[in-house]
This record gives C-alpha cells, structure tokens and sequence, in this order.
C-alpha cells in the first residue's frame, strides 16, 4: 500500500507580509513598532520633513506616533495603530523593509545592548538576570522601566529606551525584572574635569561660607556614612564613588570643614573597592565641578 503523501505546504509568505504581521502582532501587545531598512537604519523623514527642515515634531519626546503620513523621524513614527502600519501611505516602507523596529520607551522597556562577548560577561557578573535576546554579535537584556537612552556607557555596551529604537528580534527567554539602579547609574554623565595641580592628589575645598554643623561628630558620622556606601557598592562602583563625593562635598564642601585627611579616607575606601588613584581624582574633581567649587 502506497504511504499517504504529506500534506501540501503552507505557501510562505513574502518578506514585508511577514515583517508586517510581526509588527501588527506587537502593536496588538501595545509595542509601538517601525519599519527598518536595510543596515538597521529607520527610513528618511519625509519630503516636507527632509532633512529636519521642519523643526522636528512636538511629540519628539513622546513615544509617537508622528503625525507625519509614511514612517517619519525614526523613533517617532513607532506607533500601536493597525491602520496606520496598514496604510496606503507605509505600504511602500513596508515593500523595502529588512526587519522590524521598536521604541522600548514607548512600551515602558529599557533595552541594554550587549556587543560582544566581554560586555555579556561583565553584565553577568554586574547586572540581575532579566529577559534575554540573542542578536547577531551579543544580547540584549530586556528590563521593565524606562530611563534615558546613551551609546557606548561602556565598552559595547548601549542603552536603548527613551529616544531610541531597538531591532525586534524575538520574545527571548526569561522573564523580565525591574530596571535596576545599576543600569541606570551607567548613564550618569559626569561633569568636565578641572584639572588639579597635582593629577593624582586631590585636596578639600576652601571654606567660603559659614558653617552650619553644631558638632564635630556631625562631620564624623557623614564621614563614616560615606565610606560605608562605597564599601557597600556591589556594583556600579565608579557611579557610586562619584555620587558619594557629590554628597559629601553638597554638605561639606563650602564651609571648610573638609580637610586633606578626610579627602584621603574617601580615596582609600574607593581605591579599596578597585578604583585607581586617577579615577577617584577624576571623580573628585567632576563632584566639586558639578557643585562650582
């Protein structure tokens, strides 16, 4: 007996309605979506937006959709609505699409693009287990909340979130957590150095104004507080230093009750946790910048 012969199969469906349903299906999860071209780029603004000659949108800082007809202003023109991604006007961005985009912002997501290899190791050994994707050279780790997008906070490392747009590249695996400070602190933006006149020493500001301490051991104890949150530091040492330095230096930086010695306990406890000499300098100095002292 002859055996059955297999089912017929299922046509496949051209590139762009295949692009098109995943992004109908991701609108329907309420994941603001855009067409990409090819080189993961969005597609030019429009003809009466060429070359941002009109000012760019009101809603740049939103999560779109842009009110312009055809994708338009990159991450602005990800948007939720079927009718818009199925319009006439987006057909031809769809017929030349190479993959579909997402604005994270817009659906409340922080995407952390891990490059490489040693970029995914650091995030394993830093950051808390959350969603992960596999994309062409590394990961992205998927969290819940939103923060400021920045490129190459370190090295291969990008955060994607407000802003931005990052490359669907499937569900992942895992389940996604909350945005932790560590992320966050990785976009932290130090002020610009003022060079000191020795680069490896720092000193304590002069006292300008009167000092509002009643006792010495008010100093004592913000002292001892401020070591204990560096020693503490788990991770995101470098922010956590620079943070702590700003604290100290807002309390007790313009009244003279800072001297050289209480800087150099603030040095030993950074340097104890990994940081050299230099970057404790540079974090000293960005934290008495930022504050104009």
């Amino acid at each position: 007996m002859a055996p059955c012969a297999p089912p017929p199969r299922a046509p496949r469906q051209p590139q762009p309605t295949r692009l098109l349903a995943t992004a109908l299906a991701l609108a329907l999860q309420g994941i603001p979506v855009l067409p990409l071209r090819v080189g993961k780029a969005p597609f030019n603004n429009c003809p009466a937006c060429a070359k941002n000659t009109c000012g760019g949108r009101p809603n740049m800082k939103q999560a779109g959709p842009c009110t312009c007809p055809a994708p338009c202003h990159a991450w602005a023109a990800a948007t939720t609505d079927p009718d818009t991604l199925t319009s006439t006007a987006w057909a031809a961005a769809w017929r030349r699409a190479n993959a579909v985009a997402y604005h994270p912002g817009g659906a409340r997501l922080t995407v952390v693009d891990l490059d490489n290899a040693d970029a995914i190791a650091w995030a394993h050994a830093h950051l808390p287990r959350t969603r992960t994707v596999p994309t062409t050279r590394g990961q992205h780790w998927i969290y819940l909340g939103t923060m400021p997008s920045a490129n190459g906070v370190r090295p291969g490392i990008d955060i994607k979130s407000r802003m931005s747009y990052a490359r669907w590249l499937g569900p992942g695996t895992g389940h996604p957590t909350a945005l932790p400070d560590t992320v966050r602190a990785l976009s932290v933006k130090l002020a610009p150095i003022r060079p000191l006149p020795q680069p490896a020493t720092a000193s304590a500001p002069d006292g300008e104004g009167a000092c509002p301490h009643r006792t010495p051991a008010y100093l004592a104890r913000g002292l001892a507080m401020a070591e204990e949150r560096i020693t503490a530091a788990a991770s995101g040492v470098h922010a956590t230093v620079y943070r702590t330095f700003l604290a100290v230096l807002s309390k007790h930086g313009r009244c003279g009750c800072l001297t050289d010695t209480h800087v150099g306990r603030l040095f030993t406890a950074a340097q104890a946790k990994g940081e050299t000499v230099r970057h404790c300098t540079d974090a000293w100095n960005n934290a008495r910048a930022q504050l104009g002292l």
